[in-house]
């Protein structure tokens, strides 16, 4: 393994000891780093099946803290619905332009959930149909270029879930996301070449899924909404910057 894979498996330990901690922004962290000295092509295959090995393990120690009502009536039939729109209007649209725009979108969210916790604004409870919009939007979003997170995420936030039951309701859908894209590398015979990366990648997974978990129980519920909204901020300049 020479010093360009040792660099993938730093960017795969930062990324990922992120989403332990927030829930989020684990492939999407990784795969922006990893795209500075790898083809995409390549790292994709690797880092879906590790995302889902991680969430695998994450929702059976954690299972209590899955918020199973909001998880199957609302978010998954939402980014179901969403995925198949956004999956039919791609052929319709500049993918690279709308990326941006979504990215640009992304930022200013984030930049404002920041701006209010700096000031100590109080969080106004959401609308039950704005949280099921931008739900369905983060499918749509999903469906076109394969990052309804950000947006999912923010969706989330204005929800009053503790940071156990945020993250792992996050977790869930991105083991269920992982898992049919993981299935579909199979099937390609993608995952097959994969595979010898992802066993050597694997005691990253773990020495990311200690360090996280031993951040997220020292992190205050307060702090937590700030980690939040930072990794936000990062994944939405992440996603207006060119590729």
């Amino acid at each position: 393994m020479d010093w360009t894979w040792i660099g993938l498996g730093v960017f795969i330990l930062c990324g990922f000891t992120l989403e332990v901690i927030s829930g989020f922004g684990g492939t999407v962290i990784a795969l922006a780093l990893g795209a500075l000295v790898l083809p995409i092509a390549t790292l994709v295959p690797v880092l879906v099946p590790l995302s889902m090995t991680l969430g695998l393990a994450m929702a059976w120690r954690h299972r209590g803290h899955i918020d199973r009502h909001l998880l199957l009536r609302v978010v998954l039939p939402g980014m179901a619905a969403g995925t198949v729109l956004g999956y039919v209007l791609k052929p319709w649209l500049n993918e690279s332009l709308m990326r941006q725009v979504f990215g640009v979108l992304i930022v200013w969210f984030a930049a404002r959930a920041l701006w209010r916790t700096h000031r100590a604004v109080p969080l106004a409870p959401r609308p039950v149909w704005l949280t099921q919009t931008l739900i369905t939007l983060a499918g749509i979003t999903h469906g076109l270029f394969a990052s309804g997170g950000p947006l999912l995420v923010y969706a989330l936030s204005g929800l009053p879930l503790n940071k156990a039951r945020f993250r792992m309701t996050l977790i869930v859908v991105w083991l269920a996301l992982d898992s049919g894209l993981t299935l579909a590398f199979w099937l390609d015979g993608r995952l097959g070449r994969a595979l010898p990366m992802v066993g050597a990648y694997l005691p990253v997974i773990g020495a990311g899924w200690w360090l996280g978990e031993w951040l997220h129980h020292r992190v205050s519920e307060a702090r937590f909404r700030t980690l939040t909204a930072a990794v936000l901020l990062v994944t939405g300049c992440l996603l207006v910057w060119p590729r």
